[in-house]
């Protein structure tokens, strides 16, 4: 495969891959064949599992034009490999928004599009002439199709791929398309669905079957049926069926669920426009971008992303953002707006999107509302959503991927034991067919069938777990993931904060002052004034079914005025000219009483009408209204938004002098602010008039009308819940939409930015006038503190740091960042976006992708990252962190790993307390699992160098009754109630793990020996027979194998040897199982697992039983042979001392002596150093005793793997880090400037 021949296609974007192009090769093709044969399927198998072997091992390289097969690649760091089969259609274009009437040969500009969906075979070929052949590929419901311009395939997600501004979606798509049109553009797109496809259970289960671990098992059980070992190869097929049969109900069950989540509003009956206001019914499934369609005044479930040209709809967003009812109003088609390309995450506020409800629509008589088809099918938002579902990308986790690497370690193991047994078997002269099975026998011992079972039980039980505390995960593999997390990112309002606001209270302006601050907005003196009209107003609320319904901060603002909304019917809006579609007055008893007592609004008319309504934009961060008083004959404009854009907008001399200072007061208590302004407009703009003005034309020389101060309270569980995560040294930051001195204010309240800590707002400026980019560095105040002396006091109280350099540099800073700044220092400062949010804690004013960036950043730096967001704007983030939870049930958040019922960050700590039991728990099965095939292992070699073996039973007394019962009680372990200062470690191969397998192998190995030597040296020993008579009680033959006991003197499984191998193992599987069933910090105690210790006791009583006083049926059964009495009680003294010993080496050496002075290092550089003087003689040896023990483990000095760790120990000496106030840093040099102070 050469360079040169690689193609990108979806560069840029999330699931961008490298593609080759390949065609059949008959020749390999054929030795393919006969190696399939010779091989009994094996060698398909392989190709099956490695698409990348199974094209270039069928076919040639070529060109993608000609290309039969393509290899595709994703470019992440999964480097996951995929195949696809190129098709060929006919179609009278190349394009799908080629003309028709310049048949084949037009080329019309289309950019590169993100989603394709399915193309039909021509069905009116006769229609058209020159039919072209056109090239394309499936993958992951998406279709790509071949260009000639660009030498690559493309995909088209709708409109968008021609580049349309929003003004010509007025002019030149505003009519609708001929049904010639939408058959051939349908070509291209496909039909709208977004279809899941259920497969077949026979579909599903054949997939899951060719699972390599399944094949695996399959073969071990040909090779027991071999040995006659049937009891227990029935036992394991019986275990694979179950456990086949639970993964096929999941996924069926997951495939239905999403199946009807899609189809329950995929199929609806529209109108459609076709030219010259002709209107036909037509299937939802028909719809192809460019179709324009009549939204109904009852509302509809919107079958495509749609944008909005006439009219203005109440739109539930629920399912895509968790949001609230919202205003959607038409595109404009005038002014500066209109001229801009359109772009659907730009104009998403007058887009209406796949699976949304239209709740109402509003226009006027005689008028319809419409919306021009921009994308269809998975194009839409909701189909990306779904896509996202239907393929997510693999679980990357050490523990998966060493779980691997330790298992080929085992297969090198058992290479070794294969080799032994041949060469063992070869110099007895045994036979070839026993040679091949015994030694074939020596892989399924060592790698054990039941392992993927065990590891997944723990899973399943955390999961059980979570839910019974109201979390619930759609992707379980992800919780041992959250038991590595060390860092969670929180939304502000909704998370940390109550949802709702409340009004504090209002500060009007007039003639440039503020006036004293009103607590009551409903008070008589304010209720007709223009400040109070413009809050009873300017909003987008809707009543719904008699409620009125909307944004929740409208919501709180609106019912403050104690004004009423009424919306009137349909009847009511052909009567009024101009029409006025809302309604706004205050109550009926207030107005005579006001009306008296203030000479102002004597003559004011009451009644006010929304005219029109420029929606909220969280871009321009404002939203204005148009309305016209009842016998008015002038209109006015009433806008709201973030103080600092609503004062830029206003006259200046309206805004009061004490703006800023004021401002700055609220948003430092934590408060919400939002301004009013106001603006008398010309008599002569007419109703029609206003529908076409841009909003720039409206929202300019307003007067300023005061602020509005609302109170987001936090939640009472928020700061304890960020207490415990801190103290268990995971990073907690905010990553809001709201302004940035609010969200300071919430983080010092809430514990996130501690009293005596100083927050650095890094406030970036774009490049401007020849004048570079650039980054003001603001130190803001600090209330907690007013002496620097104090402060030195206080941290070294708190957190025993005694040199003042660390202190202020390492303990005392954070940064806050706004979404703006943040997106600057993206572009023009990427050597600082690192060293930044290594200690940056507030993100402000956040936009949902900006949100996902900071994670994909955060975990650039190698950090465990968490996300936990009420599901609205975080969707993305949600998607992208290690562990996204989310506080919303609503269907938005059906792409979060996590979702918790409970409305709270308390779910937090309890998902990291689950995911470190779940992930402790994987460790210690895995390690049992390992230790019980290397137990088997060690038995089954020692006795095939006497040409003996475990007999049938004995290994299913083992297998099933030992370590099925174990790995599964084992795991049945709580989560430990406090989240500890360190995490469990993340890998396998790590030393204390590797310690921990090693020393026990060992262990059990030099006392099997021991057993296996000394048995022979006694008195009594002879080689067994049946007539044997060791103990003077007649015989009883025991023995437990893998399957169906053979005669004695075929298999020799009878014998002193077999039976002191039998008693010594299955105590050993007993004493590991307990050692490694690890409890405090991570779980629960063992012995507060009753099934795990009834199950150990039971299985130790019976041995012990057995062993001291053998039952001659049981002795039978097991194929074992009596010893006598003096070697039992020897036995017994062998047993307790190797528990002994293995006990001694996992505690004291390993838990104890490894732990706290060789590994230590590894919990993190953000602890604070311990004074030197402070130690004890305890601290001195420990101090020694890790040195010593480091440089014997070559681990002095050596650097922490993690790269936050490395940025932070450079940060910790760096001089000139943090920034000093008041500097500037330019994007040209990066050099600080001292500017003026700020």
């Amino acid at each position: 495969m050469q360079t040169r021949e690689v193609k990108i296609i979806n560069q840029g974007l999330e699931d961008e891959m490298e593609v080759w192009g390949y065609q059949p090769c008959l020749w390999k093709r054929i030795l393919v064949g006969v190696g399939a044969v010779f091989s009994g399927g094996l060698l398909l198998l392989l190709l099956y599992w490695l698409p990348e072997w199974g094209v270039k091992g069928t076919c040639t390289h070529t060109s993608l034009r000609d290309a039969h097969t393509l290899l595709l690649r994703t470019t992440d760091e999964f480097k996951q490999w995929f195949r696809a089969k190129v098709h060929v259609m006919s179609a009278p274009g190349n394009k799908p928004f080629d003309s028709l009437d310049l048949q084949s040969t037009a080329q019309l500009a289309n950019g590169d599009g993100e989603y394709g969906i399915s193309a039909e075979r021509v069905e009116h070929r006769g229609k058209f002439r020159q039919p072209v052949q056109i090239h394309y590929f499936t993958h992951h419901s998406t279709k790509y199709y071949w260009s000639d311009a660009i030498q690559n395939f493309e995909l088209y997600k709708g409109l968008e791929d021609v580049t349309v501004s929003c003004a010509s979606i007025h002019s030149d798509h505003s009519s609708g398309l001929s049904k010639t049109l939408q058959d051939y553009r349908r070509l291209f797109f496909g039909e709208n669905e977004i279809a899941v496809r259920v497969p077949s259970l026979f579909k599903l289960l054949i997939k899951e079957v060719l699972n390599p671990f399944y094949i695996f098992q399959l073969f071990s059980v040909i090779l027991w049926s071999a040995e006659d070992y049937y009891y227990y190869a029935t036992a394991i097929v019986f275990m694979s069926v179950i456990s086949i049969a639970t993964s096929l109900y999941t996924i069926k069950n997951q495939y239905v669920m999403l199946h009807d989540m899609v189809a329950a509003h995929s199929v609806v009956r529209v109108s459609v426009c076709r030219g010259s206001k002709d209107i036909e019914q037509a299937m939802s499934t028909d719809l192809v971008p460019g179709d324009v369609i009549i939204i109904p005044a009852n509302g509809m479930i919107m079958p495509c992303d749609a944008v909005l040209i006439h009219g203005t709809c109440i739109v539930n967003e629920s399912m895509l953002t968790g949001s609230v009812p919202v205003t959607k109003t038409s595109l404009p088609s005038s002014g500066e707006e209109a001229a801009r390309s359109f772009d659907m995450e730009e104009h998403k506020r007058y887009t209406l999107f796949c699976g949304t409800h239209v709740i109402q629509t509003r226009f006027y008589a005689g008028e319809l509302v419409e919306a021009v088809v921009v994308r269809t099918g998975f194009s839409t938002e909701k189909g990306q959503l779904v896509r996202s579902i239907l393929h997510p990308k693999p679980t990357d986790f050490k523990l998966y991927r060493d779980a691997y690497l330790f298992l080929l370690c085992l297969v090198g193991v058992a290479g070794i034991g294969f080799i032994y047994t041949i060469v063992l078997s070869i110099m007895n002269k045994v036979p070839a067919k026993t040679i091949i099975i015994e030694s074939l026998d020596i892989i399924t011992i060592t790698v054990p069938p039941a392992l993927p079972a065990a590891m997944t039980a723990g899973i399943v039980y955390a999961q059980r777990r979570l839910k019974r505390v109201g979390i619930f995960c759609i992707s379980p593999q992800r919780i041992n993931m959250c038991g590595q997390l060390n860092l969670v990112c929180f939304d502000k309002t909704g998370t940390l904060t109550e949802d709702g606001l409340d009004l504090w209270g209002v500060q009007s302006a007039e003639g440039g002052r503020f006036s004293p601050p009103e607590a009551d907005a409903a008070k008589e003196s304010l209720v007709n004034t223009v400040f109070v009209a413009c809050m009873a107003t300017c909003h987008s609320l809707t009543k719904i079914e008699g409620e009125l319904s909307g944004d929740p901060l409208d919501l709180k603002m609106f019912s403050a005025t104690g004004w009423i909304l009424e919306e009137p019917t349909e009847e009511e809006t052909t009567l009024h000219n101009p029409i006025m579609p809302t309604v706004v007055r205050p109550p009926k008893h207030s107005v005579p009483e006001a009306n008296q007592n203030n000479p102002l609004t004597h003559n004011m008319s009451c009644e006010i009408g929304i005219v029109r309504q420029f929606p909220f934009s969280s871009t321009l961060q404002r939203m204005s209204v148009v309305v016209r008083r009842l016998g008015e004959k002038h209109m006015d404009a009433y806008m709201k938004g973030a103080p600092e854009v609503v004062a830029s907008l206003c006259k200046q001399h309206t805004v009061p002098q004490s703006f800023t200072e004021t401002l700055e007061t609220y948003t430092r208590q934590g408060f919400r602010v939002i301004a009013l302004a106001h603006r008398q407009l010309e008599s002569k703009l007419s109703w029609h008039k206003v529908q076409s003005l841009s909003r720039d034309l409206i929202e300019t020389n307003m007067e300023f009308l005061g602020l509005v101060i609302m109170q987001n309270k936090i939640k009472e569980e928020t700061a304890g819940v960020l207490l415990e995560l801190r103290q268990a040294n995971i990073r907690t930051l905010m990553v809001t939409g709201d302004n940035m001195l609010t969200a300071i204010s919430v983080a010092r309240d809430c514990g996130m930015v501690r009293p005596h800590e100083r927050v650095i707002i890094a406030d970036a400026a774009p490049p401007k006038d020849f004048h570079p980019a650039s980054i003001t560095w603001h130190y803001t105040d600090n209330p907690a503190q007013t002496d620097k002396d104090n402060q030195t006091v206080e941290i070294n109280l708190e957190d025993g740091v005694y040199d003042k350099r660390v202190t202020q540099q390492e303990q005392s800073y954070h940064f806050a960042v706004t979404g703006r700044a943040f997106a600057v220092i993206t572009e023009h400062f990427p050597q600082l976006v690192q060293k930044l949010v290594i200690r940056a804690t507030v993100f402000a004013r956040m936009a949902p992708d900006q949100k996902t960036q900071l994670v994909e950043v955060l975990q650039s730096i190698d950090y465990t990252v968490g996300m936990c967001g009420d599901g609205a704007n975080d969707c993305g983030a949600l998607k992208r962190a290690h562990s996204g939870i989310s506080l919303s049930e609503l269907e938005a958040s059906v792409a979060s790993p996590f979702t918790s019922t409970t409305s709270n960050i308390s779910c937090v700590p309890n998902l990291i307390r689950e995911g470190r039991a779940a992930l402790i728990t994987s460790f210690c099965v895995f390690k049992f699992m390992a230790l019980y095939s290397i137990i088997q292992y060690l038995s089954v070699t020692l006795l095939y160098s006497i040409l003996s073996n475990l007999g049938d039973f004995q290994f299913l007394f083992i297998d099933i009754a030992i370590i099925l019962i174990i790995a599964f009680t084992m795991s049945l372990n709580p989560a430990w109630k406090e989240l500890v200062w360190h995490r469990p470690p993340s890998s396998l191969i790590s030393g204390r793990l590797l310690c921990s397998v090693l020393t026990q192998i060992l262990t059990c190995l030099v006392f099997q020996v021991l057993a296996f030597l000394l048995v022979r040296q006694q008195s009594w020993y002879e080689t067994w027979t049946p007539q044997s008579d060791a103990c003077n009680i007649s015989s009883s033959s025991l023995s437990h194998s893998q399957n169906v006991t053979s005669p004695h003197d075929h298999k020799n499984i009878k014998n002193y040897e077999n039976t002191t191998l039998f008693y010594v193992s299955s105590f050993q599987y007993l004493a590991v199982a307990i050692i490694f069933s690890k409890g405090k910090p991570f779980r629960q105690p063992s012995y507060k697992n009753w099934p795990f210790m009834l199950s150990c006791i039971s299985l130790y009583t019976f041995v012990l039983l057995i062993m001291l006083y053998p039952v001659p049926a049981i002795d039978s059964f097991l194929e074992i042979v009596c010893v006598p009495h003096d070697w039992r009680v020897t036995l017994v003294i062998i047993v307790t001392v190797n528990a002994a010993v293995s006990f001694m080496l996992e505690i004291l050496i390993l838990d104890i002596i490894l732990r706290r002075l060789v590994f230590r290092c590894n919990q993190g550089v953000n602890r604070p150093a311990e004074p030197p003087s402070a130690d004890t003689p305890q601290e001195a040896i420990d101090r020694w005793g890790s040195s010593f023990l480091s440089w014997l483990f070559c681990r002095r000095n050596k650097p922490p793997r993690v790269r936050y760790m490395h940025l932070a120990l450079e940060l910790k000496d760096a001089a000139d880090w943090p920034p000093r106030p008041s500097t500037v840093t330019y994007a040209s040099d990066l050099q600080s400037h001292i500017s003026a102070p700020l």
